[in-house]
């Protein structure tokens, strides 16, 4: 197994590819429950999502290990999956059923564009500073998930969001509130203090340590275990039955009947909105999908010689499969995760750990309620000691080259503030083709970028 894997030829082991495996897991095991509450604002049943989402999840993580050998896991991609539920159905009107028959499209549209090497050689004409500016931007986008997740950043009327108070004297702040925000704070701290130490396993043992700390510490909040106990409840065949009954197939049972859509609407309006969102389906899958698999590798170091993903073919095949699992499974569309980079900074360099990620994420099904204990907090200081990792690739921009600092820092910027990876890559496309454009550099511009940044000026005219 450890040779298929090429374990020792990676600088890896068995016991760092688990840990690697175990860590990506719990880094990114809160999307069953978010998909599962998220989903259930159009009435389908949080255990059946959970079951979707994690039967997707296992499918594609599966084949990233076995095909691309790479230690990346996917999932329901978090971000796309709010354009499901809040545009794409509450917004333009379509059905749950209607929805998942765009990502089946999205889906094929992929295995087509993969099969026939043409995903990869979009990538291949990303300008070099959007690309190195992706896993930066990707760093800060995850550190940003993992603050707003532990609660430390918060929402703020006036200025968009704020740091949590911790002020005991105010009206609302109590021990209760505090508690939780000083577990993300201890927990980044003893990772930092165990990967100085070289201490192998940090990023796991921090959310470990961070879980029991939390649970612990529950004790001195008042109420903190009330109705725990039912939380606790081990019976996954009602989760598995809702699956079956309520998502598996609708999207070639229901999925076609548009009649709800066409009762205020015309035809044709029908045939462009249909259009319109697979594209914005494809430009985010896409790009998300990429960035994020050039972002995890050169973080580990699993670029090839010629600085380019290795097997990233197969890596996409993957995830293009996995979307098309996904939609019959009844989840939205399923994309290569961020999160993977704690697994990588864990020291996961080959698919074994995406086995391992795979299988736990087998496990989760038949414990539905207990993935939910793992605490946000503690997954969180996980994800924001990830951006600081990945921040390293700054020193490779040339920041005095205006014609470059502008894309990669539109590249960086865009993806946290605007909560998208694609759309980070969108915009530092857009400012490097106007840049050349009006310095007459426009040789320098691959025909392929113009019509991808094409694509995306058409993407947010028509979908945003």
């Amino acid at each position: 197994m450890l040779g298929f894997f090429k374990v020792k030829e990676r600088g890896s082991t068995l016991r760092t590819e688990v840990f690697a495996g175990i860590t990506t897991f719990m880094a990114m095991a809160y999307i069953l429950m978010v998909n599962g509450s998220m989903f259930a604002e159009l009435g389908i049943s949080y255990n059946a999502i959970y079951i979707a989402t994690a039967i997707s999840a296992i499918l594609g993580t599966v084949l990233m290990g076995l095909l691309a050998n790479l230690p990346l896991a996917q999932a329901s991609g978090m971000g796309i999956n709010a354009f499901f539920v809040y545009t794409v159905c509450f917004g333009f009107g379509f059905t749950y059923a209607n929805a998942l028959l765009i990502v089946l499209i999205d889906g094929v549209i992929f295995i087509a564009l993969t099969a026939t090497g043409l995903r990869k050689k979009i990538f291949d004409c990303v300008p070099e500073c959007v690309k190195k500016a992706i896993p930066i931007g990707i760093g800060m986008f995850i550190a940003f998930i993992g603050l707003q997740n532990s609660g430390l950043v918060v929402k703020n009327e006036s200025t968009g969001v704020a740091l949590a108070s911790f002020n005991l004297l105010g009206g609302n702040v109590t021990w209760a509130t505090i508690m939780p925000l000083l577990i993300t704070i201890i927990s980044l701290m003893v990772i930092a203090i165990l990967s100085a130490r070289k201490i192998k396993g940090a990023v796991l043992w921090g959310i470990i340590g961070g879980t029991v700390a939390y649970y612990l510490l529950g004790i001195t909040v008042p109420g903190f275990y009330d109705g725990f106990a039912d939380k606790l409840s081990l019976n996954p065949f009602t989760a598995f039955g809702d699956f079956a009954n309520q998502c598996f197939g609708k999207v070639f049972t229901e999925g076609f009947d548009f009649s709800a859509y066409l009762a205020n609407h015309s035809t044709e309006s029908l045939i462009i909105l249909i259009v319109t969102t697979s594209l914005a389906f494809c430009m985010v899958d896409m790009f998300d999908t990429m960035g994020t698999l050039y972002a995890a590798c050169s973080q580990g170091n699993l670029l090839d010689e010629k600085g380019e993903v290795r097997n990233m073919n197969k890596a996409m095949l993957s995830d293009a499969v996995a979307t098309t699992v996904g939609a019959v499974c009844g989840t939205s569309t399923v994309t290569t995760y961020v999160e993977s980079t704690a697994g990588v900074a864990e020291g996961g360099r080959t698919g074994l750990s995406s086995l391992i990620t795979a299988a736990m994420f087998f496990i989760a099904m038949f414990l539905t309620p207990v993935a939910a204990l793992i605490p946000s907090t503690a997954t969180a200081a996980a994800l924001i000691f990830v951006g600081v990792l990945m921040m390293k690739s700054v020193k490779d921009i040339d920041w005095n080259d205006i014609s470059v600092s502008v894309p990669a820092f539109l590249t960086i910027a865009m993806m946290p503030f605007t909560y998208n990876i694609s759309y980070g890559i969108a915009f530092g496309l857009l400012a490097y083709v106007i840049i050349k454009l009006f310095t007459g550099k426009i040789k320098e511009i691959h025909i392929t970028t113009w019509i991808i940044t094409a694509l995306f000026i058409a993407m947010f005219l028509l979908t945003h």
